[in-house]
């Protein structure tokens, strides 16, 4: 195990597929360079564009394993959050990549600040028929449902709810698909922390804020790896955004 001074890295929404051969190296380099200076990494949901179950084994899908492994054998630890594109991640693909599967609430200590970090999606709880579908979805039966059927089968299901989303996302309001304060305030108070994490939102931003009885707060989102493919980099110093190229490059 590396030691716990090393920098710790936190990334979400990396979408990775085929359809981009150049972000899947970058991950690959991301990852090569976190085995020398960061002891633990954080990815919080949909680091897979999709994922259809552990059987799932659709290219480049090893490969990203593959390299996800190659960071734990070099001393790692790896925390893995499930997304509204890759729930389904289960006990294989844990054992494959030597990932912690994390709940939908975590909270670390990030070098004394306790840090509370989720995906993002229960956040965005104006979006009403978002989380009426993620109920269903992560609900244990249907999931059990929907993995008895052939793999053939989940890709034909999935490529026409993919469609079905895409054309009700056209027609919400962005605030709606944001997260709400009110919802942001109620977990952190729950879980009694002044500092979080997420992504989801693809809005990298960082946040700071007072709440009702005066507590300063913390909201810092992470960047998705369509466009920027950004990371937040914690250290003894702070927070630290920057670009994916930029931690492996500055990392040498």
């Amino acid at each position: 195990m590396k030691t716990t001074n090393e920098a710790i890295v936190l990334a979400s929404d990396l979408h990775l597929s085929h359809e981009d051969p150049a972000k899947l190296a970058l991950f690959e380099a991301f990852m090569a360079q976190a085995s020398r200076h960061a002891g633990a990494v954080y990815l919080l949901g949909d680091i897979f564009e999709i994922w259809l179950g552990d059987d799932d084994d659709s290219p480049p899908h090893g490969r990203i394993v593959d390299a996800m492994r190659r960071y734990v054998d070099s001393g790692g630890a790896l925390f893995v959050m499930r997304g509204n594109r890759d729930f389904l991640f289960g006990d294989r693909f844990a054992h494959d990549s030597g990932a912690t599967l994390l709940d939908d609430w975590h909270t670390v200590d990030l070098f004394g600040t306790k840090t509370l970090l989720t995906h993002g999606d229960l956040l965005c709880t104006r979006d009403v028929q978002y989380q009426q579908f993620r109920r269903y979805v992560r609900d244990p039966g249907n999931q059990r449902e929907f993995l008895s059927h052939p793999l053939a089968q989940r890709r034909a299901i999935a490529a026409n709810t993919r469609s079905g989303t895409k054309a009700s996302m056209l027609e919400k309001e962005d605030v709606i698909m944001d997260v709400e304060s009110s919802t942001v305030d109620k977990f952190m108070s729950e879980f009694a922390v002044t500092r979080l994490i997420h992504g989801h939102t693809h809005r990298p931003s960082d946040h700071v804020f007072t709440d009702d009885d005066g507590t300063r707060r913390e909201r810092h989102v992470l960047g998705d790896w369509y466009d920027g493919c950004s990371v937040i980099v914690a250290t003894q110093a702070g927070l630290d955004r920057l670009p994916a190229a930029e931690f492996a490059r500055d990392a040498d």
